[in-house]
């Protein structure tokens, strides 16, 4: 491997004096040279030694020539050799990628990752040779090589010479079936209900729970253009990202960067991170980013402005980057990337500053767009006719909350937004469609199966964008396919998921707007008074059905806002209700509330904390006041609580390491962990 070239990054950019050719160079790593069975550059080759791509920026051609001729010169940080020789008799030899004095981390040389306990090793050796040999190469050839690798090479450079990774991949077939310990999508599985099978930490012991470690994101390393927008807003800024655990190793999301992580000590592998984009809009200006997602040898994440990047799972180097929009505008991204087979779906951002909403697939192996579904029709397309008389020249209809998928009926399932303007609706008369819907969608082709629009001709900024979660289970007396989906609006629903019927829809909070939704699925509007309630009743945060109580758990504010009038101004003066925050559990089969633990803490400034249930028995969630607790899924008995003194705005996951269960969650700008002692 050629390890040696990387990261040297005090070397100046310079010229190459050696001259060569550098097609002829590429032909050379990629074929002869067999430099491509270890690195990758711009996403073709294998990443079992470091990522080649921006060495041409890092070093000059000369100093390129030394290390190839003269490998043991430097070795780069993460890539010394070592060798562990295990108590049980066993052996692993690989790159330290870190170290402390209580554990390691070694990357084999198949590319694979292992914890090593201190207590596990009975002898290291560290090796001071690097793996590489010298270059074999005629001279003609060794100038050729450097030709090729001084070039500042990038994404977008020659990919089709590109190898099968000798890293094993993360197959969609255990995304769509993963094993209790897993967590590898946004809500740990496809259907969307934020439920996991671990017992480990349950009602008897959860009261033991201690903090493992933290991870601090850097939320300053990437410069924030946007400065009056952020300093305005920083004091409600907190983390969004849920973890991604894979094959060992937890993947977090911050402002425009990636980091992965052990997920037992909390240490990082490697960072990926890029400069914030400016004059952006809303939360993509504040960096907010939902996570990522994972499949065969790539890791997916968007970007501030809209950009959709496949990283390599093992280094965090780029592998293929697209634009989302065709067109910049006010577009941006928050989304957590959903795979379904062998595609990346992402949404976009911006409907409160008139983007034109859609929802896209892109081929996982190359980024190329598959399909895209646009929330808001144009002329001549379906539904044109539900804006009046004139077709919307923006429309709103974002699609920045991750969906779910039905492998058994193949259907993707996605929210949508408010219509734009949200409170000024004198130029869109009528539905408005597809804002405010729940969709369904062919995820192979994009075409749309049906939907439902919750929210008709919104006017309140009741944008659909809250979970969608599927569940199988026994329904008034027989066995559906169920979708449950509580609504900014104040209403629960119960949907059959294969047709969009309405089964149940109650309120679960205050609502004066509609006295009900009637038999064909459309609100009944009431009068509305000086206060319109709910101001939003719940928002994008995770959900949980548990099928052992078979309740259903979502995070609902009781309160309620001043009327607005057509130009979007507050009607009434009058100062608005304090508010409460309430975890409350649904019956699904009334959509009647069982318990409800109340909340305590500020009720705006975005706090927002989604839920965890586990197979345990045990409910997690964060607090407005900052703490992260633990209820008995049965009653809502608290069991446990953990004082962070951050904000809350993210939603745990929980995962298996090293034999032991662990529950994780941002909190402001760090990752906290927990497990039993």
């Amino acid at each position: 491997s050629l390890v040696v070239l990387v990261r040297s990054l005090n070397a100046p950019s310079a010229e190459s004096t050696v001259g060569g050719d550098a097609t002829a160079g590429e032909s050379f790593f990629f074929g002869k040279g067999q430099c491509a069975s270890c690195h990758m550059i711009s996403g073709a080759g294998a990443a079992i030694g470091p990522d080649l791509s921006s060495v041409g920026r890092e070093m000059t051609g000369d100093e390129i020539q030394a290390k190839l001729v003269n490998p043991n010169s430097r070795i780069a940080p993460g890539y010394e050799l070592a060798t562990a020789q295990l108590r049980n008799g066993n052996t692993i030899r690989g790159f330290v990628r870190n170290r402390s004095n209580f554990d390691i981390r070694l990357q084999d040389l198949t590319g694979q990752f292992h914890l090593i306990q201190q207590g596990e090793i009975s002898a290291i050796t560290e090796e001071k040779q690097s793996i590489m040999p010298s270059v074999k190469a005629s001279p003609e050839e060794l100038r050729d090589l450097v030709a090729y690798l001084d070039m500042p090479t990038g994404v977008g450079a020659r990919v089709s010479k590109s190898q099968p990774s000798k890293v094993a991949g993360i197959e969609f077939a255990r995304i769509s079936n993963p094993k209790p310990g897993d967590w590898l999508t946004y809500n740990g599985n496809l259907s969307g209900n934020r439920y996991s099978e671990l017992t480990q930490i349950n009602t008897t012991n959860v009261h033991q729970l201690t903090l493992k470690w933290i991870f601090s994101v850097p939320l300053w390393k990437n410069s924030f253009p946007n400065t009056n927008y952020f300093v305005e807003n920083m004091r409600y800024f907190g983390l969004e990202t849920t973890p991604i655990v894979a094959d060992g190793i937890m993947y977090v999301t911050g402002p425009n960067a990636a980091f992965a992580l052990d997920p037992f000590t909390g240490r990082e592998i490697w960072e990926y991170s890029r400069p914030r984009t400016r004059e952006l809009v809303g939360d993509a200006a504040l960096g907010t980013n939902r996570g990522v997602a994972v499949l065969d040898d790539k890791v997916f994440m968007v970007t501030d402005n809209a950009h959709l990047i496949a990283l390599n799972r093992t280094t965090g180097h780029v592998m293929w980057e697209v634009a989302m929009p065709d067109e910049p505008q006010h577009y941006g991204s928050t989304v957590a990337p959903l795979i379904v087979k062998d595609l990346v779906i992402a949404g976009v951002s911006g409907a409160d500053w008139g983007i034109r909403g859609f929802v896209a697939a892109y081929k996982a192996s190359t980024g190329e767009r598959v399909w895209r579904f646009w929330t808001i029709p144009s002329k001549g397309e379906p539904a044109l006719e539900t804006w009046g008389s004139k077709e919307p020249t923006f429309g709103g209809g974002s699609t920045w909350l991750t969906g779910s998928y039905d492998p058994e009926t193949d259907t993707l399932y996605w929210s949508t937004g408010n219509p734009f303007p949200d409170s000024d609706d004198r130029d869109r008369s009528g539905d408005n469609l597809y804002t405010n819907c729940i969709l369904a969608l062919n995820p192979d082709t994009g075409k749309l199966k049906w939907h439902y629009q919750v929210t008709p001709h919104d006017i309140h900024d009741w944008d659909a964008n809250a979970p969608l979660v599927l569940v199988d289970t026994k329904y008034q007396g027989g066995y559906r396919k169920l979708l449950l989906h509580a609504d900014k609006n104040g209403f629960f629903y119960v949907l059959d998921r294969t047709d969009g019927r309405v089964l149940t829809a109650r309120n679960f909070v205050r609502t004066t707007w509609a006295s009900g939704i009637g038999p064909d699925g459309r609100p009944q509007r009431a009068k509305e008074a000086g206060f319109v309630c709910p101001e939003v009743g719940t928002n994008w945060n995770a959900t949980a059905f548990s099928p052992v109580t078979r309740l259903y758990y979502v995070v609902a504010l009781e309160k309620c806002e001043a009327k607005l009038t057509s130009s979007g101004a507050k009607k009434s003066k009058t100062a608005q209700e304090p508010g409460k925050k309430y975890l409350r559990a649904f019956d699904i089969e009334t959509g009647k509330i069982v318990w409800e633990a109340p909340q305590i803490g500020p009720v705006d400034g975005k706090r927002n904390s989604g839920v965890l249930a586990t197979a345990g028995g045990i409910l997690f969630y964060g607090d407005p006041s900052g703490d992260v607790i633990a209820l008995d899924e049965r009653d809502g008995k608290a069991l446990w609580h953990f004082p962070t003194n951050g904000i809350n705005k993210a939603s745990p996951m929980t995962y298996m390491a090293g034999g032991k269960q662990f529950v994780a969650l941002a909190v402001g700008p760090n990752i906290l962990c927990f497990g039993l002692p």
